[in-house]
């Protein structure tokens, strides 16, 4: 939570991350991608492009590991780490070598977990000066999806970061067995939309902007980002004896533990997202900001394996905007100070992803931080 008087990155660059686990079918819906003229000013990061079959037909121009495409879409292979290659696509840009891409897009193929990925695009500072993380897009087989998230919790974990689910190869799944992986898919993220996808057709447009910036005004939309009313609305499925009463100025959202008593027989297998709870926790008055930053650093202390998504706008004391802070797992994406208040709601509301996590643990924590009297030493420090 350091650098919390950073001003929001809206002239950065969104990169949206396609995952997926082995067999998912990313990589068929890259190939349709790559053919939509929705696509063009697109910067595509791949491993090799031997792995999605480029179409020479498409190819207008290239050198060494860039391939342009005829739709003014620019493909390359990852040099070195994603690092290295989001700093040479920038330099190539800055050069004029390539035309001046707007997005960029990155397939993680072969690479299951996500996370070391959204933590380069997240947390490294050279690279969060020229991008900014727009989303997740995580691909789901309908026909062994469920067989997967059972067995992998990878999977879970793609799921759960996810902004969009693309639920794919329904067409060779019955009904019964995709609107079981749409309820499932749910229960672990219920704010992502979830697509289902036809042999990789999918548009553009579905896909990208899932930040926080509206990509023509370049003014944030906090709610279309946070998407507050689908925990709100999610049934509960919290702990026994949960009880919200108290000082009255910590409430929460529905939770959801993956279980569902209407389900007969999902646990006869051990499911790795029967510990996934997606919430969001509200707290009605201004925040002091060191209290904020001290709660932050405590859960991550405890919890940062486990807390798979955060998302949250913050209202602070004497600020005269919120604070919109960007969490995976123990890694933060610089918080951004708006200049003023996107609506009337002045609550701060923070939703999470996460796994094992109690969300009264996370109440009380802060209760017990904004109850402390104000750290001097933290402020003039």
């Amino acid at each position: 939570m350091a650098n919390s008087e950073q001003k929001p990155p809206v002239e950065a660059i969104p990169v949206s991350l396609l995952t997926g686990f082995l067999g998912s079918g990313k990589t068929t819906v890259l190939n349709h991608l790559l053919q939509q003229p929705g696509m063009e000013n697109t910067a595509v990061i791949v491993n090799e492009f031997g792995e999605i079959g480029l179409d020479h037909e498409l190819v207008v121009g290239g050198k060494e590991d860039m391939v342009l495409l005829n739709n003014g879409c620019l493909c390359c292979t990852v040099r070195g780490d994603l690092v290295n290659t989001l700093r040479d696509l920038m330099m190539v840009r800055m050069r004029g070598d390539v035309p001046p891409f707007e997005r960029v897009l990155v397939e993680t193929t072969g690479l299951a977990d996500p996370a070391p990925i959204l933590h380069t695009l997240m947390g490294d500072e050279l690279t969060t000066r020229y991008y900014r993380l727009d989303g997740v897009i995580t691909t789901v087989d309908a026909v062994n999806g469920e067989t997967t998230l059972n067995g992998q919790f990878e999977s879970v974990k793609q799921a759960a970061v996810a902004d969009r689910l693309l639920i794919t190869k329904t067409d060779l799944a019955d009904d019964a067995a995709v609107g079981a992986l749409h309820d499932r898919l749910a229960e672990i993220n219920p704010a992502a939309p979830r697509i289902s996808v036809v042999d990789g057709a999918v548009a553009p447009d579905d896909l990208f902007n899932a930040g926080l910036y509206d990509p023509a005004t370049k003014i944030p939309d906090v709610d279309k980002w946070l998407k507050e009313e689908a925990y709100a609305n999610h049934d509960s499925h919290d702990h026994p004896g949960h009880d919200h009463a108290g000082s009255g100025h910590v409430s929460s959202g529905h939770a959801s533990s993956g279980h569902a008593s209407s389900d007969q027989g999902r646990h006869d297998v051990n499911r790795h997202d029967d510990n996934i709870r997606a919430f969001c926790v509200t707290y009605d008055e201004p925040i002091r900001l060191d209290a904020v930053e001290q709660w932050f650093d405590l859960i991550m202390l405890l919890k940062g394996p486990d807390l798979l998504r955060i998302k949250g706008i913050v209202n602070v004391v004497e600020m005269d905007g919120p604070i919109v802070i960007h969490g995976v797992q123990h890694i933060f994406h610089p918080p951004a100070v708006l200049e003023a208040w996107p609506s009337d709601d002045r609550r701060t509301r923070i939703v999470f992803i996460t796994r094992n996590v109690d969300r009264k643990l996370l109440e009380d924590t802060l209760k017990t931080f904004t109850d402390k009297p104000a750290d001097i030493s933290s402020k003039h420090g």
